[in-house]
């Protein structure tokens, strides 16, 4: 287990109670010639950093302020600075230090605090009146907050805005309509339709009512809504894929970071990156390891911008270093994958309701701290309705309703997709479940075409564990990347759907005295991290290829028998996949190549 800490910031005030810090201003003033604004500057999950904005906004000085404002149950402020804070409830009041009450006009001052929890503050209040700046009337309440807007008639360029009428007791003289913060247009209906929108795009928006004196009330709940357009779930004909996972795990033992896909010139060949991998439990998407994710702190030698992270900053850790990738090379689309062999048993709760799966997932993917990092999501489901770590059965419609609730909920420019099966056998795993249905709402299926043998059968027979195509012998007849290809193609998977995939490892068997396949064996030869399976960039010197089956090399290297792909069999393999159509390929994991990309290299060149 690693632990860690987070640090925060040397000012003494922090360390210091709430009750240590009430502490009395002058006597408040008319706020109608000043506004309050809040802004989240730090969250790390259990907790955030909060700052709020005092402006100015008139012609005669302020000489002192408060700020109100409620947070919703289980959030708080724990410490502050440059303010003294207080609460009653989940009231909150805040005011000024003897030394920034006074303020010229035009003139702002900010305080911060630390807070618990993950709520966002409503109902403010700056010296008795409207945080807007809107004028205040003595015996006049402020109106209420409007409902939570609903979204209809979404397209490529707007939306249908419609609401709850807010109640005043003088009456509801119009409404704001904010679109994510800013607003966009002042109605006196309870519906709007905005438009001038961009095709493929996310806006949340609130509606804030005003009443005949000018006050404004509280802002409403917000709706999140997508735009349609903007993109195609079918890869471009001309456009290949080149597609590599990208481990979170491999900062570890690995010690292999964003930052090497630029050293290796890898970041120059690729299209696309599946970051693995965001855990499924529960029926929802979950983070797979924080700290690994936006904790970790990269120096400058490990960064991708030679930069050092600094402990303020508001993302670490991978994320914030796929973001500056993506700032090098903004070609490069990230999506996030979630299961894989280990946490795929989570997708039988995700299954049995869709819809709120499919929510889960966009909003981890969408969180703030992170949105702009990711293009889309990646399904690792191994395998519906059939067995891998454990056994699923979910149904043969199950992964076609997931993928469905997933397209609806991020909508046509995201990329959806998933990895799959190879089993090209009949009655196996593709036969389980509607693959053909299920494509429609897809970009792309990852067709893990490897470790079709290996040593989990101990005593062999030694098998290429990614054949391209049959061979005489080969322990089990459909176990190959052609088998798996031509069986999704005869479900009514497009070609231009299916990517063909690399391993940047090897396979192996030891105690093994025949140089050809087929050969017995004693066991799992020995590797780096796990016996059985070793990196490319180790076995090209370790044990080189002495020959070549069905498309794979293979090695026999004292009493060790080793298959693997090298940059010549993957040319062969990126030519049939051209040959047949197919949408490019993808590899796991960066990791296995070496230190100068020759395997992305020979994808990239061979595609």
């Amino acid at each position: 287990m690693r632990f860690r800490h987070r640090a925060v910031a040397g000012f003494a005030t922090l360390l210091l109670p709430l009750a240590g810090l009430v502490g009395l201003a002058g006597p408040a003033q008319a706020a109608a010639s000043a506004t309050a604004t809040y802004a989240k500057t730090q969250d790390w999950g259990t907790g955030f950093e909060g700052k709020w904005t005092v402006t100015n906004s008139g012609t005669a000085a302020i000489s002192s302020w408060t700020i109100e404002w409620d947070f919703p149950s289980g959030t708080s402020v724990t410490s502050a600075w440059d303010a003294d804070v207080t609460n009653s409830g989940t009231h909150w009041t805040a005011k000024n230090k003897s030394y920034n009450g006074s303020l010229a006009p035009g003139a702002s001052v900010s305080f911060g605090f630390n807070g618990a929890g993950s709520g966002s503050p409503s109902n403010c209040k700056l010296n008795g009146g409207s945080c807007d700046g809107g004028s205040t009337v003595p015996g006049d309440n402020p109106p209420s907050a409007p409902g939570t807007p609903t979204a209809s008639g979404v397209t490529d360029t707007s939306v249908k805005l419609s609401w709850g009428a807010a109640t005043d007791d003088k009456g509801v003289q119009n409404y704001d309509v904010l679109r994510d913060g800013a607003k966009v247009a002042t109605v006196t209906t309870t519906s709007y339709t905005d438009t001038g929108l961009t095709p493929g795009t996310d806006y949340s928006y609130n509606v804030q009512a005003r009443d005949t004196a000018g006050q404004t009330g509280p802002v409403s709940g917000s709706v999140k809504v997508h735009t349609t357009g903007g993109g195609s779930t079918t890869p471009p004909t001309g456009d290949k894929v080149k597609l590599g996972y990208f481990t979170e795990w491999g900062i570890y033992g690995r010690n292999y970071n964003v930052k090497n896909l630029v050293t290796s010139g890898s970041a120059a060949k690729i299209t696309h990156i599946n970051y693995a991998f965001g855990n499924v439990t529960g029926g929802k998407c979950a983070i797979g390891d924080s700290y690994a994710d936006y904790d970790k702190a990269f120096t400058a030698a490990e960064s991708v911008s030679g930069v050092a992270d600094t402990w303020d900053q508001p993302l670490r850790g991978n994320f914030n270093q796929l973001r500056e990738l993506k700032a090098k090379y903004p070609n490069i689309k990230v999506l996030w994958s979630f299961g894989g062999w280990t946490w795929s048993g989570g997708f039988a709760d995700a299954a049995k309701n869709p819809t709120a799966f499919a929510q889960s997932c966009y909003d981890l993917v969408k969180d703030s701290r992170w949105a702009d990092v990711f293009d889309g999501i990646d399904i690792d489901w191994e395998y519906p309705n059939a067995c891998g770590l454990t056994c699923d059965s979910s149904g043969p419609a199950a992964l076609k309703n997931v993928a469905s609730a997933l397209r609806a909920k991020f909508g046509s420019s995201a990329l959806v997709t998933a990895a799959v099966t190879a089993d090209g056998t009949s009655g196996g795993k593709i036969d389980a479940a509607d693959y053909g249905g299920a494509a429609q709402y897809l970009n792309w299926y990852n067709v893990m075409t490897y470790d079709f043998f290996g040593a989990w059968d101990a005593q062999g027979p030694t098998a290429p564990h990614s054949p391209l195509t049959s061979y005489s012998g080969i322990p089990q007849a459909g176990f190959t990347t052609a088998d798996a290809i031509a069986k999704y193609k005869a479900a009514g998977v497009p070609a231009n759907k299916l990517l063909i995939g690399i391993g940047f490892y090897g396979r192996g068997w030891t105690g093994v005295t025949q140089d050809a396949p087929g050969g017995k064996a004693t066991g799992a030869a020995s590797g780096t991290y796990e016996q059985g399976i070793e990196d490319y960039k180790v076995l090209k010197t370790s044990c080189p290829a002495t020959g070549t089956i069905a498309g794979t090399a293979y090695a026999h290297c004292g009493s060790n028998w080793w298959s693997y792909d090298t940059p010549g069999t993957i040319a062969t393999k990126m030519a049939w996949a051209k040959n047949q159509g197919l949408g490019g390929a993808f590899f796991w994991e960066f990791s296995g190549d070496t230190s100068s990309g020759e395997l992305v290299s020979a994808i990239s060149n061979n595609l």
